[in-house]
């Protein structure tokens, strides 16, 4: 009889070491990283404007320009993670987010600030290579409940590190924010190197050049379009043509990667309806989350002679998002208990359901600012167990050697709809701003958030539209239980070529 070769790390057989102990907690440090980098940018922008003496508009860069390389390297460093060069694509990521810190940190000008930030832009791909690792070099009873804390702790992370980094740049200058990346980048970095295993024993993928170069160009032109639409205008000729050029790229990617033997994503993947609703849900929830997190902290911060709002520094705004990030890590425990007790199909609706209460409450009570906290604490619970159960939904339905690819492009639909949710909810405030003001009218928040509240609807017409049809693989991802015998090569190779 011949020998079968199990796909993933053979350190899944093994007795369990200290490296292997630690694994998991040093991957959850790379997703904190990741919220750490993130939270860099927004609570500064003001910071960064006075010191750097530019615009807002100028200075919004150092936040726009951290996410647009995130979109545009995460699908490639995704794709090269699911080969023999996963550790060494880790290691490099973690060594581009200390340069950038450093360089932000000194103070050579808001050109070179800039610069670090977009390399600071390449850590953003840790997380979905995070989840790939743990898939490979865990067993199934302690990856499952890894894969769903790391898809958590990018979401918890962002109320954790905002007030933080708020309130280390408001006590010691705007350049200690960025020495404190770099801080937390150099213990991410001796730790990955001391605790990461070998990577997988796979042939390396052969990159889709041309699919990248499609995908890379149609996403930094939509996410500029969205970021630049307020300055420009949104009838604008330039905006218009840029958003109709990077449609028609990002079309001609899709047909690309549908021919190609070898694409950068799988996109015949999404035929399974369980990745399908991942990826929907991804983009729908990113999109309503960023949307409240920007009206919150911007109602916040207003000064309380606009006739609303609190006037908070920095610190307490980031505060009053702590509610949500612990909320969502709460949420991340409750989810296996949910599903058993009422299934996998109705945890995103519920989540739905949950995150709409909380929109609603914003848009009709807001008055005292416990208020707001006790909206951000709903509003974690409802995000936290849809982010709990996408990845195992994904991880669930794919072959493992396509695990980090999956991941990477899930994470990018988060970020295109991070996008959409703070420039609408710019948008709509400045239509609600009267002319010669500089603040909104309190009915753009309310405007606002009912425009949030009908993105929750759709989102609950969605996830009962395309319920996940894989049920039983989704829940073993995710909840921990009896270990299901390991895929061999083979076996994800028929699963392919059944979902094609």
């Amino acid at each position: 009889m011949t020998s079968r070769r199990v796909v993933g790390n053979p350190a899944t057989t093994e007795p369990r070491s200290g490296r292997q102990r630690a694994l998991v907690p040093v991957l959850v440090s790379l997703g904190m990283l990741v919220a750490v980098v993130s939270s860099l940018g927004a609570p500064l922008v003001p910071t960064i404007a006075a010191e750097e003496h530019v615009s807002l508009n100028d200075a919004q860069w150092s936040l726009t320009v951290t996410l647009l390389v995130g979109a545009v390297v995460t699908p490639v460093m995704g794709r090269l993670g699911d080969g023999p060069c996963r550790r060494p694509v880790i290691l490099g990521a973690l060594v581009a987010v200390l340069a950038g810190c450093v360089l932000a940190a000194l103070p050579l000008g808001f050109g070179f600030l800039v610069t670090g930030r977009a390399l600071q832009g390449l850590g953003l791909c840790l997380t979905p290579l995070a989840i790939a690792t743990a898939r490979d070099a865990l067993p199934p009873e302690r990856s499952r409940p890894a894969v769903a804390l790391l898809s958590i702790t990018t979401v918890a992370g962002v109320g954790l590190g905002y007030p933080l980094t708020g309130l280390i740049a408001q006590s010691f200058g705007l350049y200690a924010g960025f020495w404190f990346g770099a801080a937390v980048s150099v213990a991410a970095l001796v730790a990955a190197v001391v605790v990461l295993p070998p990577s997988p024993r796979r042939a390396a993928p052969r990159m889709d050049v041309a699919g990248a170069a499609l995908l890379g160009a149609g996403l930094a032109g939509l996410l500029l379009a969205l970021s630049e639409a307020e300055l420009w205008g949104w009838n604008s000729a330039r905006l218009l043509v840029l958003v109709g050029v990077c449609v028609l790229l990002l079309a001609v990617w899709v047909v690309h990667e549908l021919r190609t033997a070898q694409p950068l994503v799988d996109l015949r993947l999404t035929r399974d309806r369980t990745v399908l609703t991942a990826n929907v849900t991804a983009l729908v929830a990113g999109l309503g989350m960023y949307l409240l997190l920007s009206l919150v902290t911007r109602f916040v911060q207003t000064p309380r002679e606009a006739g609303y709002g609190f006037g908070a520094s920095v610190a307490v705004t980031g505060l009053v998002l702590l509610p949500f990030s612990l909320a969502s890590m709460a949420a991340g425990r409750m989810v296996p208990l949910l599903i058993r007790r009422a299934g996998t199909a109705l945890v995103l609706p519920l989540g739905c359901v949950v995150s709409l209460a909380a929109v609603l409450a914003f848009a009709l009570v807001r008055g005292q600012l416990w208020e707001l906290f006790a909206i951000m604490a709903v509003a974690g619970f409802g995000i936290g167990w849809m982010f709990a159960v996408m990845p195992g939904m994904i991880v669930g339905s794919v072959p493992a050697h396509e695990t980090g690819s999956a991941m990477s492009f899930n994470q990018v639909l988060r970020y295109v709809g991070y996008s959409t949710g703070s420039v609408l909810s710019a948008t709509v405030l400045q239509a609600h701003t009267v002319a010669g003001s500089v603040l909104p009218t309190g009915d753009g928040y309310r405007t606002a958030a009912l425009l949030a509240c009908g993105v929750w609807v759709a989102m609950i017409l969605v996830t009962a539209v395309l319920p996940p049809r894989h049920r039983r693989g989704a829940v073993a991802a995710t909840v921990p239980g009896p270990a299901p015998a390991p895929r061999t090569e083979g076996e994800d190779a028929a699963r392919q070529k059944a979902v094609r």
